[in-house]
């Protein structure tokens, strides 16, 4: 912008409607942009300014600082079998044991944008396997849209552990696409592409990585990606560390931001892939997740609103034994005969079925914990 400053007889004057001047080691012109482009800074520009030609989007990465932990804050292991999640939205994968996932403090005020959270990837301590161990979050098909066709740039905050032992200290990092509907990245995407596919190099210090990339006119959905190629025998603290993910439209990486703008809407974002009601929350030993009417002298129905309306019908899954459940009966206590059972659901609600004995038929009851119990019920409609 002006400085003040006479131009001097070397600098090109304005030319055209909406020149304007600025100053780097002497006045300079910048010219006019295009209809609709965004003045922004950019230190590596000439100029310290540039027109940017497309406004960001929102950001697509849910939960980008970790701050959303519904399925709890306790670490899972590596599991051959399948993918797992850890934070809302995050998932994390090795072939072989031997890992652990976790969310950690990041205990940095200096190098993060006041982020509280990150996921640790570890390599548990002897472990001698060289399996790469992935952490990504898929992104769907309708929060994929608006960055197709156009050149995005994808950062994060990333650190590495004391031990960490891929060669050269480098974090894999990809931005993937694929053209199908809503798939998930480890199973493999129809027609897919990495428009970014590069590595970062960690030291023990939180630091910011930017990578810019295309995405193709024909992308549908997209993959923010790192994983880590071990070496040797994993030390006492062979991890990295990953946190404040962004996605930005254009060729420069914006001031971090999560989806949405509180934490309210964040969890709510969230919630459209899963949701998890657990009594351990609970500050008393009995706890309620619904009420309903009996349907005869052993079956007891209920329904249950979601908070948000999910991404699709989700499936259910409860604690594993019946007696963590039972159903309050006008002053008595009847413990399930088996755990509950959906009785149908759509993107809106949940049906649940209740078993036990000496019910009354249309007598309304309420579904509880039994007592001390941990339980709990989920609705996963995760991609």
């Amino acid at each position: 912008m002006a400085t003040g400053r006479i131009p001097d007889a070397n600098t090109a004057p304005l030319t055209a409607k909406g020149d304007l001047y600025t100053y780097s080691t002497a006045n300079a012109r910048l010219a006019v942009g295009s209809n609709g482009d965004t003045l922004v800074a950019d230190s590596a520009a000439t100029t310290g300014l540039r027109w940017s030609g497309t406004p960001s989007a929102s950001n697509p990465i849910i939960n980008a600082a970790c701050e959303i932990a519904q399925r709890g804050t306790a670490s899972v292991a590596s599991n051959a079998a399948t993918n797992q999640f850890m934070t809302d939205r995050w998932q994390v994968f090795r072939a072989v044991a031997g890992a652990t996932f976790s969310r950690q403090n990041t205990s940095d005020t200096t190098n993060l944008p006041n982020i509280r959270y990150c996921i640790r990837a570890a390599r548990d301590s002897g472990n001698t396997a060289t399996n790469a161990v992935y952490v990504w979050q898929n992104i769907e098909t309708a929060n994929t849209i608006p960055f197709v066709g156009k050149t995005v740039t994808m950062s994060f905050y990333a650190r590495a552990g004391a031990n960490y032992s891929p060669t050269s200290s480098l974090l894999e990092v990809r931005l993937s696409t694929g053209t199908g509907t809503d798939q998930n990245y480890i199973n493999g995407y129809t027609g897919a592409a990495n428009p970014i596919s590069t590595t970062a190099t960690l030291t023990t210090t939180w630091q910011r990585f930017t990578f810019t990339g295309t995405i193709a006119t024909t992308a549908t959905e997209m993959a923010a990606v790192v994983y880590a190629n071990p070496t040797g025998t994993a030390g006492a603290n062979d991890y990295f560390e990953v946190t404040g993910w962004q996605i930005d439209i254009g060729s420069v990486a914006l001031p971090f931001r999560t989806q949405s703008s509180t934490l309210q809407g964040e969890l709510a974002a969230c919630q459209r892939y899963y949701w998890r009601m657990n009594s351990a929350n609970a500050a008393s030993g009995y706890w309620y997740f619904a009420t309903g009417m009996c349907e005869s002298t052993t079956i007891a129905l209920f329904t249950i609103p979601f908070p948000v309306q999910m991404r699709t019908s989700p499936v259910l899954a409860t604690s594993t034994t019946a007696n963590q459940f039972m159903i309050y009966d006008a002053g008595t206590i009847r413990a399930l005969t088996a755990v509950p059972t959906s009785d149908g659901n759509s993107v809106y609600t949940q049906g649940l079925v209740g078993t036990t004995t000496g019910l009354t038929a249309g007598r309304a009851v309420a579904l509880r914990s039994n007592n001390n119990n941990v339980s709990w019920l989920e609705w996963s409609a995760e991609l």
